[in-house]
């Protein structure tokens, strides 16, 4: 494999990642709004939007408990009610474990980002082959992209699957907390790979550690994509829900909210 082969996984995870982090605080906010606009009451707001979510906290919360068991961490609770912080972010649910050295921190922070790539990437490509129809008008086969893309607009289950991923995709962001410890142990990787690599074994750290690298990154990468698609297509529908919503608004109501 090429430098290039390496890099590209890389280039194209940190193009799409800016994108995907904006368009997920965006429509965290903005469905937040578009129930508090209906319910006029925050803590219902805060359930709805929950419920909306709960197959991705759900999926997100089993990980980091999974996770945990698998590499020998003990867990002390549980939990997938909505309750906001100090800082007045939603916490949308929660796993306590106990204190552990920072590398199993670090690998029970990464799992809802690993299962959530997993699954997005099992039903954007496997389910509804996203990626062949992408490829298609990538490569100027007009006709069999349509023809694919009609086919999978015509699937009987294709809203289903688009809510899934929506949901998935939407919360399996690691929080700040699941995040803690990823600072250090990247620097030890980076240290041990500078190490290996002045050892004279920079061929076998490639051909063992940067294959397999690069072919996780490129998974990431393609659930960050389909994510992006899936909420490019759902941003419509949240703003012209939000805009009618505050157009129905009494003028009295519209004054407090506001």
């Amino acid at each position: 494999m090429t430098a290039s082969t390496y890099l590209e996984p890389w280039v194209w995870l940190l193009a799409t990642l800016p994108l995907l982090l904006f368009l997920q605080r965006w429509i965290s906010r903005h469905t937040q709004i578009i129930f508090l606009l209906i319910t006029r009451h925050a803590e219902m707001a805060i359930l709805l939007n929950q419920l909306v979510f709960l197959p991705g906290v759900l999926l997100h919360e089993l990980s980091h408990w999974v996770m945990a068991r698998i590499i020998g961490v003990r867990t002390m609770g549980f939990s997938v009610w909505p309750n906001r912080q100090p800082d007045g972010s939603l916490r949308l649910g929660y796993v306590h474990t106990e204190k552990v050295d920072f590398l199993r921190e670090a690998l029970v922070g990464a799992a809802p980002l690993l299962a959530g790539c997993t699954a997005v990437v099992a039903i954007g490509l496997g389910l509804l082959q996203l990626d062949q129809v992408a490829l298609s008008f990538v490569q100027g086969d007009w006709a069999r992209a349509s023809g694919m893309m009609e086919h999978v607009l015509q699937s009987a289950d294709l809203l289903l699957w688009v809510y899934v991923l929506f949901a998935l995709s939407n919360t399996m962001m690691p929080s700040a907390s699941d995040r803690r410890a990823w600072p250090l142990v990247g620097l030890l990787f980076l240290a041990l790979g500078v190490g290996l690599y002045y050892a004279g074994m920079g061929a076998v750290l490639q051909s063992a550690v940067g294959e397999k690298m690069a072919a996780g990154v490129r998974v990431i990468a393609i659930a960050f994509t389909v994510t992006i698609g899936v909420d490019l297509a759902v941003v419509p529908a949240i703003f012209g829900t939000e805009w009618l919503l505050w157009q129905l608004l009494p003028e009295r109501q519209l004054a407090k909210l506001r």
